[in-house]
């Protein structure tokens, strides 16, 4: 009993599934709850966590930015959220998911923020390494490269 107990407290606090969180970054910015709950699944992980879900977990302090009153707490948000992917992308410069994470941030945030230096650079890489990616994220890459505004219609056939 103690054991079963134990293991089910174990899986409740562990970290959140990477479908999971596929599935609300999706939805993250499209009202204040789905961001907050995005938010809120991934309060948890630090940067001693898998990279991909500390890379999420920047996306979403960047998507939560956008609630906050003031100017002052607006950036202090973002940058905090920004400076987390960059983290990932140092750690892991080659996983594909922390690019598409980042290129996704910064084609929506808005000109002024200052973040969107990578765009070209990891769209590129998107398209350089998604034939080599496989199952559901090949898919959610794939999907996300559709519905993109840093791919032409010429890219986006190609992962069709």
């Amino acid at each position: 009993m103690k054991t079963t107990f134990l293991a089910l407290l174990l899986f409740l606090l562990s970290d959140p599934s990477i479908t999971e969180v596929r599935k609300l970054y999706a939805s993250a910015s499209g009202s204040e709850s789905n961001a907050k709950e995005f938010a809120s699944k991934l309060s948890e992980v630090t940067k001693e966590d898998n990279k991909t879900l500390v890379a999420y977990k920047g996306a979403s302090m960047t998507i939560v930015s956008r609630l906050e009153k003031k100017g002052a707490d607006k950036s202090k948000k973002f940058k905090e959220g920004s400076s987390l992917i960059e983290y990932a992308v140092a750690n892991e410069p080659n996983a594909i998911e922390i690019r598409m994470i980042r290129l996704s941030v910064q084609e929506n945030v808005p000109k002024i923020v200052n973040y969107r230096a990578n765009k070209k650079e990891d769209a590129k890489f998107l398209l350089d390494h998604y034939k080599e990616q496989t199952g559901a994220l090949k898919t959610y890459i794939g999907n996300f490269i559709v519905q993109s505004k840093s791919f032409t219609a010429t890219e986006k056939q190609l992962v069709k």
